[in-house]
């Protein structure tokens, strides 16, 4: 209804706008009709002064004075005004203008519109942005930009960190492979790349993501990120003494509010159980992966055989997981590692063991669910 009524009130108005011109009867007056009346009233005056001076007759100027008197009756604006006075052709274009054009406004809205559709609600308005701009279309459209163009490094550096974020570790890794080639090493990038390469391999700090961190600290002796899985490697080395050293220096480096603090004292702990811990929320040891003589013995190996280790090492973890269900980073590490050996079932198996073992422990189960998920386990 108020949408009708807007549309009138505007029809009104546009009526209005044609209208009134139409209504005012034009004022023509033709172009000698002011000077015709000035010499009309000049006779008059002249006429007087003559009958003054005796020059003409009574009977002679009155019959002269009615005379000019009806010349200059006929010459006002007014008996030209009267002339061209309204004609009835006027109130005709009037009633056509007053019909036509609301008939012409409306026809062309029901055309053209839909006045049949309701309005969306504001807040549908307000959502409309975000569902079109989604972080997976969002993605998407960088992902088309790079197929067309590969070699835009900086493309491939600004899209690296979303892969990571999202648990696509794998294309991180080409990503960034990408980036180092076309835009050069430095040490953000080695430390990412570095991260992206122990990411994909279940958290296990490979040779080439030890390469990786080395490059980076030789840019910047002080990158965290680099520093961080640097220790991490030597404690999966069995490198005790090495890692305590290198965990310690990195928290007594740390700012009070470092958002991995608490994941690097949780790391100490492994070695030092006396350690104050601290985390902001809950944090378990993480379960040591392959030494540096497995990573080494594995590069000699066939590739049956190396699978075979692979296959044995998980299969360890899993063991010692269900000795300690509280090893929430552990059963991240399982589930990853199930999923690069193409073996899902396995890790939703491993997922509905860890929800029995961890039912006592809502809040650690919730750490160990968010895991399976950003995986892309499948809920049961």
């Amino acid at each position: 209804m108020l949408l009708w009524i807007a549309m009138a009130v505007l029809t009104a108005a546009a009526s209005l706008a044609v209208l009134i011109p139409l209504g005012r009867p034009p004022r023509v007056v033709s172009a000698h009709a002011g000077a015709a009346h000035s010499i009309y009233r000049d006779q008059l005056d002249e006429l007087a002064r003559d009958r003054e001076r005796g020059l003409i007759g009574d009977a002679e100027a009155d019959a002269a004075r009615i005379e000019i008197s009806r010349r200059l009756l006929n010459s006002e604006p007014g008996a030209a005004a009267d002339a061209t006075a309204p004609r009835p052709a006027y109130r005709i274009e009037r009633l056509v203008a007053l019909v036509a054009i609301p008939v012409v406004a409306i026809g062309t809205y029901l055309y053209v519109g839909a006045p049949q559709l309701a309005d969306r609600p504001a807040a549908g308005h307000q959502a409309q942005p975000a569902a079109e701009g989604s972080v997976d279309d969002l993605i998407g459209k960088v992902e088309a930009h790079l197929a067309a163009n590969p070699e835009d490094g900086r493309g491939w550096e600004v899209l690296a960190p979303i892969y990571i974020r999202l648990g696509r570790f794998d294309d991180a890794v080409r990503a960034l492979g990408n980036a180092k080639r076309l835009l050069g090493s430095t040490a953000d990038r080695e430390s990412l790349y570095g991260e992206a390469l122990t990411r994909a391999s279940g958290n296990v700090v490979t040779e080439d993501a030890r390469a990786a961190f080395d490059r980076a600290l030789k840019f910047d002796p002080a990158d965290v990120r680099s520093r961080f899985f640097v220790a991490m490697s030597l404690g999966q080395a069995g490198r005790k003494d090495d890692a305590v050293a290198a965990w310690n220096a990195l928290i007594a480096s740390a700012p009070a509010d470092a958002p991995w603090l608490a994941a690097a004292k949780a790391e100490l702990a492994q070695f030092q159980p006396t350690a104050t811990v601290t985390p902001a929320a809950p944090v378990s040891p993480v379960a040591p992966g392959p030494t540096a003589a497995d990573v080494a013995a594995a590069a000699d190996q066939s590739p049956a055989e190396r699978q075979q280790m692979i296959e044995g090492m998980v299969a360890g973890l899993a063991g010692k997981l269900d000795a300690d269900p509280l090893d929430t980073t552990g059963w991240e590490r399982l589930f990853r590692a199930y999923m690069v050996l193409g073996k899902p079932d396995e890790a939703k198996a491993a997922l509905a063991r860890a929800r029995a073992k961890l039912k006592e422990r809502p809040d650690l189960l919730a750490v160990v669910e968010q895991a399976a998920h950003d995986i892309g386990i499948g809920k049961e």
